[in-house]
């Protein structure tokens, strides 16, 4: 065997193969649905796998609305936000974000297990969440995804 048998190979983007999945959402806890869409959306789960690269899926998710907390989160978890003025903190329940916009729970638990950078921002861009069994991506035949044998 010589030295050139051993060559790492880097993904980039021209060399990248993105797919389409589908993820249902349904009667699922949000944390664990929310890391496997991770994985997807960083691409870790494939072979070629770079850490600075784009290498993962776009991933449609369906039936935000009907996701699962556990035990009392729906009260007792609080998203908090700042309006950047002094005393601007706002603190919002798990059950009020979820009457005020059915999809945020799904893309902010998504969106914490993303990379704090431009690559993150770069990935949560492939994310598209849809309230319920609708889609509008059709024409990319997305390839669905069984959450329940992952988790």
């Amino acid at each position: 065997m010589t030295k050139t048998s051993y060559k790492t190979l880097s993904a980039n983007s021209k060399t990248v193969n993105k797919e389409w999945v589908l993820v249902d959402a349904a009667k699922l806890p949000l944390g664990r649905t929310a890391s496997i869409i991770a994985t997807l959306l960083r691409g870790k789960h494939k072979t070629n796998f770079t850490p600075h690269v784009d290498c993962g899926d776009n991933v449609i998710v369906i039936n935000a609305d009907k996701v699962e907390l556990s035990g009392d989160k729906w009260s007792k978890k609080q998203y908090i936000s700042h309006t950047g003025y002094p005393g601007g903190q706002r603190i919002i329940s798990a059950e009020k974000l979820h009457q005020k916009n059915n999809i945020k729970l799904v893309e902010k638990a998504v969106k914490g297990m993303l990379p704090k950078n431009k690559l993150g921002a770069e990935l949560y861009r492939n994310l598209k969440v849809f309230p319920g069994s609708d889609h509008n991506h059709e024409a990319q035949k997305p390839k669905v995804i069984d959450v329940n044998s992952k988790i």
